[in-house]
């Protein structure tokens, strides 16, 4: 599908304005009336500008990628460089190597040959990981530390575009920093707030994906619409988004629903109805294994 031109992209503009003008209400006037409610707004700010980092990174609303990026620049959860989710989540796209515990960033699957030489301690905090509390949790701690971890392992290899893409975190991270610290709000409550941004977008990620013989199955649709689908600008109709990775959020409601039983097909009825159905089975179990059930070298 063609880019779409500037007028049709009103949409997103308009909210990545309000939600600037949110999150400015969260840290200059909010705090000195209540930080119980300036911390959940903080959250839910910081991940909606994530959510909408995801599709300028998939070209919206300008043409242009450079004027795209600029809009999503300060970085309000302090902690993913723009760039490296540029890259890392284009990467995904690659749907053959959806779940790949090497080539697909996005995976939650390990290695199998790698889980069985992890400590029983640690094997037990992963399988927390994988239930929804633990995603909510410690999730975003653990997500971090393994993207640290192998970004640093590139980084002493020789990448340059992975060290550039931290280097240019640094401003970014900054901005925001310098705002917080000029504000009535607390830093520590700030980051309490980006953190919790963070474990929103673990609901998003915590299914999106499954192990599959078939490519095309592995990727879900949750038929949500509610608060949380406009959080994650109808990324719950996942599906839709990987068939069509250059449709803008507000258009991938109708594809759905002009031919659902296509989608389900193309899935293999991958489907929940709600992510309240998703939270009821797996809040305190884990839907998948850590190690990857049908990997092969």
């Amino acid at each position: 599908m063609k880019n779409q031109n500037l007028l049709a992209e009103w949409p997103t503009i308009a909210l990545l304005a309000a939600t600037y003008a949110l999150w400015a209400v969260a840290v200059f006037l909010l705090p000195e009336a209540s930080l119980w409610l300036a911390v959940p707004l903080v959250a839910i700010t910081a991940a909606q500008h994530s959510s909408l980092s995801h599709e300028v990174i998939h070209g919206h609303p300008f043409r242009s990628a450079f004027w795209n990026a600029v809009l999503v620049f300060p970085s309000l959860d302090l902690c993913v460089p723009y760039l490296r989710f540029k890259d890392t989540h284009l990467a995904h796209h690659n749907d053959p190597l959806l779940t790949d515990p090497y080539d697909d960033p996005e995976s939650n699957y390990m290695d199998p040959g790698e889980w069985e030489k992890l400590s029983p301690w640690l094997q037990r905090f992963l399988r927390f990981n994988n239930t929804m509390l633990g995603r909510l949790t410690v999730g975003p701690m653990i997500g971090h530390v393994f993207w640290l971890r192998g970004d640093l392992a590139a980084i002493r290899k020789g990448d340059r575009r992975i060290l550039e893409s931290w280097l240019l975190q640094i401003p970014a991270a900054a901005l925001v920093v310098w705002l917080v610290l000029l504000s009535p709000m607390p830093f520590w409550a700030y980051l309490i707030g980006a953190y919790a941004s963070l474990s929103l977008l673990k609901i998003r990620t915590f299914l999106e994906h499954r192990a599959h013989e078939k490519s095309r199955a592995r990727t879900v649709i949750i038929e949500d619409r509610g608060p949380l689908a406009l959080l994650f600008l109808n990324n719950n109709l996942h599906v839709v988004h990987h068939a069509h990775p250059k449709v803008p959020w507000y258009r991938l409601p109708a594809m759905y629903r002009a031919d659902p039983e296509g989608f389900l097909k193309r899935n293999e009825g991958y489907r929940y109805r709600s992510y309240a159905e998703v939270f009821a089975r797996y809040f305190w179990r884990a839907k998948d294994p850590v190690p990857h059930p049908l990997w092969r070298r």
